[in-house]
């Protein structure tokens, strides 16, 4: 009984659509023609595409830290600060470093002396093994004391050479011309080998990093294009992007392959949620032309003519727009049917159709 209210209703719905708000024709008088133009019903393949989220990050991204074990005297920028290559960022207590390198070039100089004695040892007593006043044994252990000593002295200066490298690490600099990302430590806090001080990240080049299932992962190739939508930016619509990066494979735990897309010719912030279209093959819809649809009662309509060469209504349901003039229509529709273009309202369902093909 439900069935058979619903085709009631919607018979009437498409009867007052047919009507168009006119009066009927007199019962045994022939229906007026409907003139207008026609076009068949295309069937058109597209590609299928999912979208995928992902968040926008800097092409280039580093957690500054120093060697030094000191507390922080100075932290002259603050999250957001646009820096250069080169400018100081974090100042270390230099104290323990130059400690430390003066140990370094003093045990250098104890090195170096030990060398020149050695050196004069050895040459004395090859002196007095040429004239027979030594013995083979005495002249072998002098040449390993002299090598043994310029051992030293060269380990001696790799050290010294490591403790100046530290002691210029007691003022943090930029690695390269972007801007602060956060500020992790503050005056007063104890600096440590490793510890990132402060996050920098370029000013320039964004990408979007998305993880996509590995079912979908086959046609994505690294300098394949890609569509990306930032949420927080509509106003950008639709941005071309490019694959610069791709997994070599899946997660194990998640099933998913990570791919960056690189976005070009955008001021897009790092850290934005973004989308992107990924094609995962291909897809058949049915196509009309925008002309063809008419809005009567909350309805969607197209004018069919039928076998007969009679105009029939149908309500249909619409999906995308599409390229052309073309919407996507999702039922109602198989294919291959003739519509009416142009019209302003149904007509009378049955009337005769004096067409011409579009």
């Amino acid at each position: 009984m439900k069935v058979l209210g619903l085709v009631t209703v919607l018979g009437g719905v498409l009867t007052a659509a047919a009507c168009g708000g006119k009066t009927s024709v007199p019962a045994g008088e022939p229906l007026p023609p409907v003139r207008a133009r026609v076009a068949r019903v295309e069937q058109r393949v597209m590609p299928a595409t999912m979208e995928v989220s992902g968040v926008v990050e800097a092409s280039q991204v580093a957690a500054v830290s120093s060697r030094v074990m000191a507390t922080v005297t100075a932290v002259p920028v603050r999250a957001g600060d646009a820096v250069r290559a080169g400018q100081v960022l974090v100042e270390i207590d230099p104290a323990t470093a130059r400690g430390q390198e003066a140990q370094a070039r003093g045990a250098l100089a104890q090195a170096q002396a030990a060398l020149a004695l050695a050196e004069r040892n050895w040459e004395r007593f090859r002196a007095l093994a040429e004239r027979q006043a030594a013995s083979q044994l005495e002249v072998d252990l002098a040449r390993m004391q002299y090598e043994q000593a310029k051992g030293a002295v060269q380990q001696a200066q790799g050290a010294v050479e490591a403790a100046a490298s530290v002691a210029r690490e007691s003022r943090v600099v930029a690695p390269f011309t972007g801007k602060v990302a956060a500020k992790l430590v503050e005056v007063g806090d104890l600096a440590a080998p490793g510890r990132p001080l402060v996050m920098v990240e370029s000013a320039t080049g964004r990408r979007l990093s998305v993880h996509v299932p590995e079912s979908a992962s086959a046609a994505l190739t690294v300098g394949a294009k890609v569509q990306v939508r930032i949420d927080a930016m509509p106003e950008l619509g639709s941005i071309e992007g490019v694959i610069e990066e791709r997994a070599p494979g899946a997660d194990p735990m998640t099933h998913t392959v990570m791919v960056k897309v690189a976005l070009t010719g955008v001021e897009v912030p790092a850290g934005a949620a973004g989308r992107a279209s990924v094609a995962v093959g291909t897809r058949s819809l049915v196509a009309v032309p925008v002309s063809a649809l008419i809005r009567h009662g909350g309805l969607d309509l197209v004018v069919v003519r039928d076998g007969q060469g009679l105009a029939r209504s149908r309500a249909v349901t619409l999906g995308e727009r599409l390229e052309g003039e073309a919407v996507a229509v999702l039922s109602g529709l198989s294919g291959g049917e003739e519509v009416l273009l142009g019209l302003s309202g149904a007509p009378v369902d049955g009337a005769p159709v004096d067409g011409v093909r579009s």
